[in-house]
């Protein structure tokens, strides 16, 4: 069924909210330095070239190599500094390969991640990710050093929506449950009765049992879920920026041109684009649903990083790149994250007020996937 109404700040008298400030990175504070270990050396040499060997072999049909001297000494020195530090490193599937499928110890999407994330040892995480991704790591492991290489890597999911508006909705639909995608900050998820991802949306809004559900912040999620589902979805006016770029022209001409080709697209994108779409799935189902059905050609309707490491992984699928990639996933690079690991920069905290209500929210989530 279509969407039953959709809200944004101007109808609670609010300005947009900002996205995420592009000012520079802090310096390294007193701690900082009080703190770091010496930075490694970042040659390539031939020990340099054996140590990652067997790396470079994961990647070797998307990344050049001619490039690979200059990324393997970070490589080698992140992969040995996680040991010394008792870090791991959890990596979305919009990471490039060479984060990817080189130096990250856990991969998925945002609800693989979050379960990932309660059954880590390590004493440090180092998210290669968006901040509210780091945010919930947080959340599920307060007594956890939490790092993001570049605490400027939003999300324009993220940034349109406050604690504040999840409490004006309330006001206005009183005793109707809000479901809040995981793509928000911390003090939404504190105020809202259960999260979800692209990947279990329509099962946590049944999961509830009631006929209106509050959805935000992703319209178009909202969208998706409303015409899978008979619940009644109220939905918030954000968008991400990367999905919202694709169009159903678009994908039609990637058709004419070929009319073989296989075309999946995630939940994140406007319906014209769905309803030309063979598949609909979040990043872990899309990424599932190529191995799966091994098709010749494909596209996928998503943040472009994702098919390159598909396409390493699976070389002999064909991959056709529409090619938006997003500004703040690509803040994360291997030398921010030599850099976190060295100096314990860009810690993630949250106010310890919020933890246990926004915990409550995630694991909500979490247990019922399980």
């Amino acid at each position: 069924m279509p969407l039953a109404d959709l809200y944004g700040p101007e109808n609670f008298g609010l300005p947009p909210h900002a996205r995420q400030s592009a000012l520079a990175r802090a310096p390294l504070s007193a701690v900082e330095k009080a703190r770091a270990l010496p930075m490694p050396a970042l040659e390539w040499t031939p020990e340099v070239e054996r140590a990652t060997a067997h790396l470079y072999a994961r990647v070797q049909n998307v990344i050049p190599p001619v490039e690979w001297p200059f990324m393997a000494p970070y490589i080698k020195a992140i992969n040995e500094l996680k040991r010394e530090r008792d870090a791991v490193i959890l990596a979305h599937n919009y990471q490039t390969p060479d984060i990817f499928h080189c130096v990250s110890d856990i991969v998925g999407d945002s609800l693989q991640l979050a379960i990932e994330a309660t059954k880590v040892k390590a004493s440090t995480i180092v998210q290669c990710g968006v901040h509210f991704m780091a945010e919930t790591s947080k959340i599920l492991n307060p007594d956890k050093r939490v790092l993001i290489p570049d605490s400027r890597a939003g999300c324009s999911l993220a940034s349109s929506i406050t604690g504040d508006d999840v409490r004006l909705l309330r006001e206005k639909f009183p005793g109707v449950p809000v479901v809040a995608y995981v793509n928000t900050s911390a003090d939404v998820k504190a105020e809202v009765d259960i999260c979800c991802t692209s990947s279990n949306a329509v099962k946590v809004v049944e999961s509830l049992g009631v006929d209106r559900v509050i959805m935000v912040p992703d319209q178009y999620l909202a969208k998706y879920v409303a015409s899978q589902t008979k619940v009644k979805i109220i939905a918030w006016k954000g968008a991400c920026e990367v999905h919202e770029r694709f169009t159903g022209d678009e994908l039609r001409s990637y058709r004419e041109a070929d009319p073989s080709v296989q075309i999946i697209a995630h939940p994140e994108c406007p319906p014209d684009v769905l309803a030309e779409a063979d598949f609909t799935g979040s990043t872990a189902h899309m990424i599932d649903w190529v191995r799966t059905r091994h098709p010749k050609r494909v596209v996928m309707i998503t943040e472009c990083s994702m098919a390159d490491n598909v396409q390493a992984e699976l070389p002999d699928v064909e991959m056709v790149r529409p090619c938006n990639l997003c500004p703040h996933m690509k803040r994360i690079t291997l030398a921010k994250i030599l850099d976190s690991l060295v100096y314990l920069r860009e810690e993630v905290t949250v106010d310890p007020a919020i933890i246990a209500p926004a915990r409550r929210s995630v694991e909500r989530m979490i247990n019922l996937n399980n």
